[in-house]
């Protein structure tokens, strides 16, 4: 783990792209404040920087991107900036969602529904919906969503299913349990950006980011361009991943 500072990739080079990126989109209240602007302009302006990064990730050959656009635990924020973030999330939608779809990006929503304003959760069903069968980017988006929550709500699943005798006890395994998480068809990400230099996860894909490599960025999220993302994967590059086995040895 460490600030992404490796020089971008000799274009000459064959440039590896990981399959899956997920990015921890943070610092826009820290960018707005550092310019004298209400918080509610760095929100607008990290839209922007979502706009560019999806474009950079479906150029760059990304399989996946997944967004960590608003936790569970931001309902605790001031209403005001609540009532503002879901003012962006429904321009978004609807003004960038035909774009997207014209684009081949396909939409998938992660995290917990069933308590969202019905006006929210049909906003992200008709985007999942509208780009259903697009063969593209596939933009995950992680909506009122956290990684102990995404657990328990998985543990809880298989719970029933071993209450109904369908499953034994001792058939519950990390592959069992990973199989009733919000997209188990989705491969773990291969890379984890955080921005702002905050170095954690903060409940964002505990359970898929056991093998992730992960890149902290000291950039705050409306900064964030193609750019940071090549510097992010040149970073990537420079790591060996085990999966928790031996380093390959030259010659061997």
């Amino acid at each position: 783990m460490s600030h992404a500072e490796a020089p971008l990739p000799d274009p000459r080079e064959p440039f590896e792209i990981p399959r899956h990126v997920a990015i921890i989109m943070d610092g826009n209240g820290r960018w707005a404040a550092a310019r004298g602007l209400p918080r509610g302009e760095g929100h607008r302006r990290g839209v922007e920087a979502l706009r560019k990064t999806v474009r950079a990730a479906g150029e760059l050959g990304i399989s996946i991107l997944t967004i960590f656009s608003f936790s569970a635990e931001n309902w605790s924020r001031p209403a005001s900036e609540i009532r503002d973030l879901m003012g962006l999330l429904r321009r978004f939608i609807r003004n960038d969602l035909v774009e997207l779809h014209k684009s081949g990006v396909r939409v998938r929503v992660i995290g917990e529904r069933s308590d969202l304003d019905p006006e929210i959760r049909k906003l992200l069903e008709e985007a999942e919906e509208l780009t259903w069968y697009n063969n593209g980017l596939m933009l995950v988006v992680a909506f009122n969503y956290g990684a102990r929550q995404e657990i328990a709500r998985a543990a809880a699943r298989v719970a029933v299913e071993v209450a109904a005798k369908r499953i034994e006890p001792s058939a519950v395994t990390a592959e069992l349990l990973a199989q009733h998480l919000d997209a188990p068809d989705l491969p773990d990400p291969d890379l984890i950006i955080r921005t702002s230099g905050e170095q954690r996860l903060s409940n964002f894909l505990l359970w898929q980011a056991a093998y992730s490599e992960l890149v902290f960025v000291p950039t705050y999220w409306p900064d964030f361009d193609r750019a940071a993302l090549e510097s992010a994967i040149a970073e990537f590059r420079r790591r060996e991943r085990r999966f928790g086995g031996l380093a390959v040895q030259a010659g061997t």
